[in-house]
């Protein structure tokens, strides 16, 4: 059922100050009125002090609960919310006995689903609650706010809006054949489309970016043994996760931690050192850096000082064979150079994990590498950022692609505006405009229960 009503735990379990509890759906008013004496909907939205007590009449704590009822909750039906102490026990009674006393367990996004569903919300922004919820960046959590928001909603529904436009003056067209030129001229029609063909592309484009910025950029380390990797990699972390020592070879696999740049997610890999090998280990080692470096977004290419001040002018140890999207070099243990430094290339970035040189400038152009463009826009545009909205938006671009032909080169304008309503409706499915239970079910599976 759509509206039955529904309980969960909606902070995580464990011990914690508070605690807690969502109901909502229809009869939530009256299964909450079992379990708090004295229970009141007025005034809605209000915090009221209360008893929680079981079945048996046995009190369970003491808190707060909120009514916020239909249509002005999260979900859009009547939505009970307990707050009551955190831990163990608490909760789980208080949450059990919302269920004895008629509630069921709610399925994983359940609350969200039903907003969607009520029209509180719609599918991009119910995404978004998710992708808050999991962001560990600031950048991550500006993007998913931004779409929260309804940037992204109203960019798209605007799209929308403008070929339903088009659709209905090819639909004159198609009535009254006998006019020339109908309320628009043909031309002007085909120019219409052909910026909406534009406005989709470089939406589309955004995607690269967008899923970069919700999964985070993969920075490798590359490079030969013993110049540092690992040294850099404990640097750049603030903390100590991969093994140091003055043998070269010690990394034989790849270690990837999840870590923020200037605000901006980072996956930061540290890669067995490139070089031939004639012992196993090292080797699928040095096979696993490559396949990082052919996936990296960034690779940070490390050559290691000398006393010398050679460093940074033979181009340092890489793999030329790697395709990577951006290079950067960097040198290592800058503090055994004389001071000053020798010149060296001034796109070598010279670092030192023991006074702390360089590693500011490192992580500022891995940033501008990796997400250059969002660094320069802000949160003024909004990206794609599931492969779901790849997907949608690719629909509707091959959609307008094969209208255009029927206009400009055929007159067919029946044929053309079937593409329209195909590039309509990829662009309501993204949206949610239609019911699609399909689509509904992959945004929903990973969320928490509680939300």
């Amino acid at each position: 059922m759509l509206s039955d009503p529904i309980a969960a735990l909606a902070t995580p379990p464990g011990r914690s100050a508070l605690a807690v509890v969502r109901l909502s759906g229809e009869g939530a008013l009256e299964i909450a009125a079992r379990v708090v004496p004295g229970f009141t909907i007025t005034p809605p939205r209000t915090a009221h002090l209360a008893d929680f007590v079981g079945a048996d009449g046995v009190m369970i704590d003491r808190g707060l609960y909120t009514v916020f009822p239909s249509p002005q909750s999260y979900t859009g039906d009547d939505l009970v919310e307990f707050s009551c102490h955190g831990g163990s026990v608490a909760p789980a009674g208080l949450l059990a006995a919302l269920l004895t006393a008629g509630a069921r367990m709610a399925l994983p996004g359940e609350f969200t689903r039903r907003a969607v569903l009520n029209g509180r919300m719609d599918l991009l922004q119910a995404e978004a609650v998710g992708d808050l919820i999991d962001a560990t960046a600031p950048a991550q959590a500006r993007a998913a706010l931004h779409h929260l928001d309804g940037g992204l909603s109203r960019r798209l529904g605007e799209l929308r809006s403008a070929l339903l436009d088009v659709e209905a003056l090819l639909g004159y067209d198609i009535d009254f054949p006998e006019e020339d030129d109908g309320p628009v001229a043909p031309a002007r029609i085909v120019e219409r489309l052909a910026g909406l063909q534009e406005q989709v592309r470089r939406l589309l484009a955004t995607a690269p970016a967008g899923e970069r910025l919700r999964a985070g950029a993969l920075v490798v380390l590359a490079g030969p043994p013993n110049v540092g990797k690992s040294s850099l990699f404990n640097a750049l972390l603030g903390s100590e996760r991969a093994i140091v020592t003055s043998a070269p070879g010690t990394t034989r696999d790849a270690i990837e931690a999840d870590t923020t740049f200037l605000g901006w997610p980072v996956r930061l890999v540290d890669t067995a050192g490139l070089r031939e090998s004639g012992e196993e280990a090292e080797r699928l080692g040095v096979e696993f850096s490559r396949r990082y470096m052919a996936a990296a977004d960034v690779a940070v290419a490390c050559e290691a000082a000398t006393a010398g001040g050679e460093a940074g002018k033979r181009g340092g140890e890489f793999d030329r064979g790697a395709r990577v999207r951006s290079v950067i070099r960097v040198l290592t243990k800058a503090d055994l150079l004389p001071s000053p430094h020798p010149r060296f290339p001034a796109s070598v970035i010279a670092t030192s994990v023991v006074t702390g040189e360089g590693l500011d400038a490192l992580k500022e152009a891995v940033t501008r590498a990796a997400f250059g463009a969002q660094v320069a826009l802000g949160d003024l545009e909004p990206m794609l950022t599931r492969e779901r909205h790849r997907i949608a938006l690719a629909r509707a671009q091959d959609a307008l692609a094969a209208a255009l032909p029927q206009l400009t080169e055929r007159r067919e304008a029946v044929l053309a505006a079937h593409h329209l309503r195909d590039a309509a409706r990829a662009l309501e499915e993204l949206i949610g405009v239609v019911d699609v239970e399909e689509v509904l079910d992959r945004v929903f599976r990973s969320f928490c229960v509680g939300k």
